[in-house]
């Protein structure tokens, strides 16, 4: 089996190690450490491994991270691990282009297993959670039709949706790896787009589809 380079991040030392320990050997090799978002990228852009392990806790934020290497590092792929489940953040890092969300207390070679399969174009998501992602896929391709005549790009009814679920425009930023100032740019195409003057009214028209 070719080796699978990865990078670790994770915000506290202990877990760190664990992970390398986990994680050690055939067929791994770990390219790359980091403790925050913002080392991660930098990390990722650097080394283009394979798999980024990412603290979905880390400072900076996991869906973040997960866009901004997405966008620059093509052919690598994500894996977050959770403390524990939480539905909305694994539906965040989804959205941001992750392959997997895990959690921290599984067994090491059922997640050996999983990272490898996410290098051979698997998801690697928790059973529980594999009715959550559908549902969301449905509901997102029933928006997405009725929503189309409007020509909505799909960043623009990414903003949509989270401006639906109350997302300050940082936090739409933090999301999806964008500056304040583009998502304030995308805000302003969709209440264009869907004639309406305002963000409650864009966030109605959302919800009656």
């Amino acid at each position: 089996m070719a080796v699978i380079r990865l990078l670790l991040a994770d915000a506290h030392a202990a877990t760190l190690a664990g992970l390398r320990m986990a994680l050690a050997g055939d067929p791994f090799a770990i390219a790359a450490e980091a403790s925050d978002a913002q080392s991660a990228i930098e990390a990722a852009v650097r080394e283009r491994p394979d798999v980024c392990v990412l603290d979905a806790d880390m400072p900076g934020g996991a869906a973040a991270a997960t866009a901004e290497i997405t966008r620059r590092c093509e052919g690598t792929e994500i894996v977050v691990l959770a403390a524990e489940r939480d539905d909305n953040q694994m539906l965040d890092v989804v959205r941001a282009g992750a392959m997997g969300y895990l959690l921290k207390g599984m067994d090491p070679d059922r997640l050996r297993y999983a990272i490898i399969g996410v290098t051979n174009g698997e998801a690697a998501v928790p059973r529980t959670l594999v009715a959550r992602l559908m549902q969301e896929f449905r509901v997102r391709e029933r928006r997405r039709s009725l929503v189309g005549t409007a020509r909505l790009t799909s960043r623009e009814l990414g903003v949509l949706e989270l401006l639906a679920e109350g997302a300050s425009t940082r936090a739409m930023a933090e999301t999806l790896g964008i500056s304040e100032v583009t998502v304030r740019r995308h805000v302003s195409g969709v209440l264009q787009k869907l004639g309406v003057s305002d963000r409650e009214a864009a966030v109605a028209i959302l919800r009656d589809a």
